[in-house]
């Protein structure tokens, strides 16, 4: 099952929050990066500073991409629905959040592949693409994008949960299948640099279409044939990965 992307012919207000939610992040990150320490890695950032600035990369990332299934989740709601989407948004942020705990020590760890020799940087990065690329095309990433891209069964569960807690579960649930389902495309920010603004607009594009375009599950399909690619051109080419070779593109 592929799923057909969500369509929503309502909920124009939550999914307008959530655009200008990422539209707020977009400009803190435009604003913001020239002010970061032009490092590899965690960018000499302790674990408090990252999960901030993580936060709102992928507040600027992810929402995009999920303002659809808020307006549609707005629809299983019957009072007071801006108030609980904005906890459903939250709760979903929140599960990214946490992802940047293990992002933070993947990050210090690769980060340390810039002091050592050029060629040991190069295979590192190799296997970041490949990690990431060979994921893509895993039956765990099908259903995960699945869930992003249709996720009315999912909606109708929800609708089921029971108590005030119901829009953080939701949203705690909606956020994992999504986290499922884009790891594997932010992980590669740790080759072209955490805060390469172009590599953030083309992984937001792909993470886009991947859950909205009609062809998502084939565009997944390509990225990760792409990301296996650039594992093997990365050998001769290390500039393709300036997050973890030390090229010049990876404060761009």
């Amino acid at each position: 099952m592929t799923g057909r992307p969500v369509t929503v012919r309502g909920g124009a207000a939550p999914a307008g929050l959530l655009l200008a939610v990422a539209a707020a992040a977009w400009v803190w990150v435009v604003t913001r990066r020239d002010g970061m320490p032009a490092m590899p890695g965690t960018m000499g950032l302790g674990l408090a500073a990252f999960l901030a600035v993580w936060t709102l990369m992928t507040a600027a990332m992810m929402l995009p991409g999920t303002a659809p299934v808020a307006a549609l989740y707005t629809r299983t709601i019957t009072a007071h629905r801006m108030p609980r989407v904005i906890v459903f948004t939250a709760a979903y942020l929140l599960v990214w959040a946490a992802a940047g705990v293990p992002a933070y020590a993947l990050a210090a760890g690769l980060g340390r592949a810039g002091g050592l020799p050029a060629a040991t940087g190069t295979a590192v990065a190799a296997a970041v693409f490949f990690v990431g690329g060979v994921y893509q095309l895993t039956p765990l990433k099908d259903r995960c994008l699945a869930k992003c891209r249709s996720p009315v069964g999912q909606l109708l569960r929800y609708a089921s949960y029971p108590g005030r807690s119901r829009d953080l579960r939701a949203g705690v649930h909606h956020g994992g299948f999504c986290l499922g389902c884009c790891w594997s495309l932010m992980v590669l920010l740790a080759a072209f640099g955490v805060m390469n603004l172009w590599a953030m607009v083309v992984l937001t594009a792909v993470i886009t279409a991947e859950k909205l375009a009609p062809a998502g599950h084939l565009i997944a399909r390509l990225v990760g044939i792409a990301s296996i690619a650039l594992a093997v051109a990365v050998f001769w080419f290390p500039e393709l990965a300036p997050g973890l070779t030390g090229g010049g593109m990876a404060g761009m």
